[in-house]
């Protein structure tokens, strides 16, 4: 309680720490220990944080999730393919700049207030069916992304969104983001349920300064060749 009054990045440390305090003396278990697969009936809980600590900082994480658009493969595409749009429904982008039909440099919001940053490109583009995407270069966070468009029986387009990306401190940010309502497939999943209620009915969820929990937003144009 005193770390959430105190609302600053300090006091945001002192209310994860106590949290996890807290759900351990709760539950019986620590969770910090579950999510780094820690034995603490072994005898040298040392011994396996050094065996282990290469993993949990370089692993990779997998999300995958869809969602059906009552809207055509090809306007879904055209709106995708230009990435500056993807801030106006992905919560957790503050940007995407375009530096050329295949490069674009990315700013995304991080724990604790932070910014990450770093620049991708496209390895391959299939108009109207899937569009694909990778980090390079000196990027702050390693990742790789895929959208597809896929047409259903019924009216409508199938959006499956796939990322992979290596945490900066691997399964310790993992379990931070956690405790602060960032966990990477929550955030993914409502992305795609903003994109799909901005591309129907043109509105966008959202909880900042709107008592009514919605915002008007104005669709932009269609990417152009060279988005």
């Amino acid at each position: 309680a005193y770390g959430i009054n105190r609302k600053d990045w300090l006091g945001t440390l002192l209310a994860l720490v106590g949290g996890g305090v807290a759900l351990r003396g709760v539950t019986g278990h620590c969770q910090v220990y579950d999510a780094l697969d820690v034995d603490t009936d072994k005898k040298s809980l040392l011994e396996q944080f050094g065996k282990k600590s290469k993993s949990w900082f370089d692993q990779q994480t997998e999300v995958i999730k869809s969602v059906t658009i009552n809207k055509s493969a090809d306007e879904l595409y055209n709106f995708w393919h230009n990435f500056e749009n993807l801030p106006k429904f992905m919560n957790h982008l503050e940007s995407v700049e375009i530096l050329d039909e295949k490069r674009s440099k990315w700013t995304a919001k991080a724990p604790l207030g932070s910014e990450v940053t770093w620049n991708a490109v496209i390895t391959e583009d299939v108009k109207n069916e899937m569009i694909s995407w990778t980090s390079y270069g000196d990027s702050q966070i390693e990742n790789s992304g895929k959208v597809e468009f896929l047409p259903t029986v019924e009216r409508g387009t199938e959006i499956k969104v796939t990322i992979r990306y290596t945490p900066p401190a691997g399964k310790l940010a993992e379990l931070a983001a956690y405790f602060l309502t960032e966990e990477p497939e929550t955030q993914v999943r409502e992305d795609l349920r903003r994109f799909k209620r901005l591309m129907e009915t043109g509105l966008v969820m959202t909880v900042e300064g709107q008592p009514s929990g919605r915002e008007a937003e104005t669709k932009p144009k269609a990417a152009s060749a060279t988005a």
